[in-house]
């Protein structure tokens, strides 16, 4: 062994030395050329068997995932079904109350699309839009965009319609924290742009990241203007003082105000009952 040894050594050593045109790498270039065709064989031998092996490795790992998805599906369905019996309920229980409810957002409304041709001016929170009167749009219609709520319709002519941002330091809309259900109402912040989340009391919890969606009418002494669910914005911070009764809540809207083009107004099928 000791003698194998020293000589692998000394061999590896003048490899290492010689050129290669050396007669070593000679030797060693005849070897591989030699055993090249049985390198051939040994792969094309093995070949089948690295296959079937690969495929019996696949299939368990397919079996597994489909274990996993098949889990995943059942578990999909029973919370559906469960969705589905508890929508069944609350229809039947508020059949029953005889529940008055304002309109459903968006199944109860019809969609006006239509474009922005005016800015007030650089400083007002206030758009025109190119429908009004003629096209079904009202006074106090909500205006909206893929990303959330936009604003309200606050004047309306035969072709066009004033409306006012949500940005505006006049607007104010009920809404809800959709994590936590805490209520508030958003209102313009201090800021261009910025929106708080006003009157939501201490002891109701809100925390970062939480989405902000409006309320719809809680009330039939004070309904509101925009039905339920709109996307407003999510919470990015959240403080409150010892002295102060509410928490001190801002938000990042989802609309981009500075880039608004295109927007659509929300034109109800359906009379508000709860309106005065």
């Amino acid at each position: 062994m000791a003698g194998l040894v020293v000589l692998a050594l000394i061999l590896i050593t003048i490899s290492f030395r010689e050129p290669t045109s050396g007669p070593l790498h000679g030797v060693q270039s005849a070897g591989a050329t030699v055993l090249r065709p049985f390198e051939v064989a040994a792969e094309r031998v093995a070949r089948p068997f690295r296959d079937v092996y690969g495929y019996f490795a696949g299939l368990v790992h397919v079996k597994q995932e489909n274990e996993k998805l098949k889990a995943q599906v059942n578990e999909l369905r029973q919370k559906a079904l469960l969705g589905e019996s508890a929508r069944a309920q609350n229809e039947e229980f508020r059949k029953q109350l005889k529940f008055v409810d304002s309109p459903l957002f968006p199944s109860d409304y019809n969609a006006v699309n239509t474009r922005i041709i005016g800015w007030r001016n650089e400083f007002d929170e206030r758009v025109v839009i190119a429908a009004g009167r003629n096209a079904g749009i009202h006074q106090e219609t909500p205006v909206v965009t893929n990303d959330g709520l936009v604003g309200s319709v606050t004047q309306v002519s035969p072709s066009a319609a004033l409306v006012t941002l949500l940005t505006d330091e006049s607007s104010a809309v009920q809404a809800r924290d959709q994590d936590t259900g805490a209520f508030g109402v958003v209102r313009h912040g201090e800021g261009t742009g910025s929106l708080i989340v006003d009157r939501v009391t201490k002891d109701k919890l809100v925390k970062e990241g939480d989405v902000i969606v409006t309320a719809g009418t809680r009330s039939k002494q004070y309904p509101s203007l925009f039905p339920g669910n709109i996307p407003i914005g999510y919470v990015i911070s959240v403080g409150q003082s010892d002295t102060a009764p509410f928490k001190q809540i801002q938000i990042q809207p989802f609309v981009d105000f500075s880039s608004l083009d295109a927007v659509t107004a929300l034109i109800t099928k359906k009379k508000n009952p709860q309106a005065p």
